[in-house]
């Protein structure tokens, strides 16, 4: 599948634009500030509900508007879908994001990551190495999400198990055992997925990660409490120190992806450049696990792709691309810039307008 059209309103600097893309390689190409990555920010709303520059939505919206909105059709088999999502500023405590599938509204964004399976890498990307464990995780629900199917369902159960124990401890109430079994069982199945997938993405990132970075990294998961316990079990032996603290100290809410050089986590030892080839190896190795073993080719979405890569190693790398044989949409500074071959659409963005070159 790919996106066919994209629709965005009052995005950023971008007051309106229209784009028709091709199932292959797309460039998009302006001055820095221009408006480029807004647009790859708008694919990426349209499959995950979220920017992958901010947590906030409500940043995405034009300076002096009330509202963000992005629509997009994806070619699919059998039909095509048509996707949307708008972003309303806060007043009167009204605001927040809403999606669309088909004319209907969504339960849940899983419902846009189904029809339209998205990928981002931008110059940021090291901050999958270097950050907190939220977006590790995110990262690899991301592919438990499309390969294991019961995962939503036990993701959203346990978020609101979590939501409800986690509120009765802010209050200091007694009855917070209530939620412990619900929590386990839902817990321990995520970190089950979870376990599954990163063991069938291990072949890939071991080869991806030799041939981009030349470091011995491991990737292990740390599943968020003691395995020698059952989650039920770490509930119970941390009762009272989450009444301390008024919040759950254990559960997969507190997961994270272990990467290691020669047993030193990566982010004390890597450079910057370093953790970027790391976090590039861990999206391709993704991509392609996804492609090769369950035949789902995401769209790809590189915003300066060559920032901070060596011709060497920035070679491997469109190589990799090049095989996943998915759709790529590219922002650059130049027309003329020499990856991925001749694109099949142009599009120059010059101070918030876009024209199809």
């Amino acid at each position: 599948m790919s996106l066919a059209e994209l629709t965005l309103e009052n995005l950023r600097c971008i007051e309106k634009a229209e784009l028709s893309l091709g199932p292959g390689t797309t460039l998009i190409f302006g001055a820095n500030g221009a408006g480029k990555t807004s647009i790859l920010e708008a694919a990426y709303l349209l499959g995950r509900g979220r920017s992958f520059r901010t947590r906030l939505n409500e940043r995405l919206i034009r300076h002096g508007q009330a509202f963000v909105r992005v629509v997009g059709r994806v070619n699919a088999d059998p039909t095509d879908r048509k996707l949307g999502v708008e972003v309303q500023r806060a007043k009167d405590g009204k605001g927040g994001t809403t999606g669309r599938l088909d004319g209907s509204d969504v339960r849940s964004f899983a419902d846009l990551a189904t029809a339209f399976p998205v990928q981002a890498m931008d110059p940021d990307a090291h901050k999958l190495i270097e950050d907190s464990s939220t977006r590790r995780r995110r990262w690899l629900d991301w592919a438990v999400f499309h390969v294991e199917h019961g995962f939503a369902g036990s993701w959203a159960r346990y978020q609101r198990a979590l939501a409800q124990r986690n509120a009765a401890l802010r209050v200091g109430r007694t009855e917070v055992d209530v939620w412990d079994h619900e929590l386990a069982r839902e817990g321990e199945a995520m970190a089950l997925a979870r376990q599954r997938v990163l063991m069938a993405l291990h072949p890939y990132w071991m080869e991806i990660a030799a041939e981009l970075t030349d470091l011995p990294i491991t990737l292990d998961l740390q599943p968020g409490w003691d395995q020698s316990l059952g989650l039920g079990e770490a509930l119970a032996a941390v009762a009272q120190r989450d009444r301390d603290r008024r919040t759950t100290t254990v559960g997969p809410h507190r997961a994270d992806l272990s990467l290691k050089v020669r047993g030193k986590l990566a982010r004390e030892v890597l450079s910057r450049g370093q953790q970027k080839l790391a976090a590039v190896a861990l999206n391709l190795c993704q991509l392609e696990y996804l492609k090769r073993e369950h035949g789902l080719r995401p769209t790809l979405l590189l915003d300066d792709p060559s920032a901070e890569l060596d011709r060497e190693r920035l070679s491997r790398f469109i190589g990799r691309v090049t095989g996943l044989e998915c759709q790529v949409i590219v922002a650059a500074l130049d027309r003329d810039t020499p990856l991925f071959g001749a694109p099949e659409t142009v599009f120059h963005v010059e101070q918030g307008r876009v024209f199809q070159v």
